[in-house]
């Protein structure tokens, strides 16, 4: 099933997205993370789609597609009013709501800044601080960015050699998707500035300030493998801490690492079952 690239003006400039499915199925938006772009949900819109709902998928400002904007305009703030404004834009009343990785931070803004346009949440891996072991290879996938190379193979070649973005399947055309031709070869679009941006940006805040917000059915799915080093992104004190503090919310171990959770039959299962469950006022 191939998407369509649409276009959106917002008030923060261009964005790009990504749309699945019919358009009169039942609105989903999807958020990717720090450097990623909309096809990092190739695999979960793709089946989300199948079931007849209207998967759209956003790139970021400053990611695949969509322009960058100056400095100072980033953070998981200025990231969530764009996803409430791509829902506005769409003509989404209201949509479930899909983050991976710093996406889910993202989402987890944006329910608590207009909790009645979100019906319900899914929290990729991520809900809070990552372990400090998770940290350098979370940074290690960064170098990539602002990086030239001699051809899309050496680029490809050189991510495949740090053997977390799994699978590849999925993940290679991910990488390709971002990539331009550049004087000496080839080189992400991404923009580093903005990644650098919002990295520093996640590293003075904390998204369990936002815990308390959500009201709406939340489901956590978490990466039961680490990530070299041994760290993960959501541990188990972190996702103890969540399901306590967020009586909503459901949790989802998947057997797989931080990336290739969003490929793996069952975390994509338990979303599409997640996401198609009646509303709880239902009789």
């Amino acid at each position: 099933m191939e998407a369509a690239r649409i276009d959106l003006q917002l008030p923060s400039g261009s964005l790009r997205a990504l749309r699945f499915g019919p358009e009169s199925g039942a609105p989903v938006l999807c958020v990717p993370g720090l450097s990623a772009n909309a096809r990092s949900f190739d695999a979960l819109a793709r089946r989300l789609a199948e079931r007849g709902r209207a998967v759209v998928a956003l790139d970021l400002r400053g990611r695949g597609f969509s322009p960058a904007t100056p400095a100072g305009t980033y953070g998981w703030r200025r990231h969530a009013d764009d996803v409430l404004q791509a829902a506005r834009a769409l003509r989404f009343a209201s949509a479930d709501l899909v983050g991976h990785s710093m996406g889910a931070f993202v989402s987890m803004q944006a329910a608590a800044l207009d909790p009645a346009r979100v019906r319900r949440l899914v929290l990729i891996d991520a809900v809070g601080a990552p372990e400090l072991a998770a940290i350098p290879p979370i940074l290690a996938a960064l170098q990539r960015v602002g990086a030239v190379y001699p051809s899309a193979e050496a680029y490809c070649d050189e991510i495949r050699r740090a053997g977390v973005a799994v699978p590849w399947e999925l993940w290679g055309p991910h990488y390709l998707y971002d990539l331009e031709p550049t004087p000496g070869g080839v080189r992400s679009r991404t923009s580093k500035a903005a990644v650098i941006e919002d990295a520093v940006y996640g590293g003075g805040h904390d998204a369990s300030q936002f815990w308390g917000a959500l009201h709406m059915p939340a489901l956590l799915v978490r990466a039961a493998r680490p990530l070299p080093g041994g760290g993960f992104v959501v541990g188990a004190k972190l996702r103890g801490a969540f399901l306590n503090a967020v009586p909503s919310g459901e949790v989802m171990e998947a057997d797989a690492n931080h990336y290739g959770v969003m490929a793996d039959p069952e975390a994509l299962r338990a979303i599409d079952d997640f996401l198609a469950r009646p509303p709880a006022s239902a009789p």
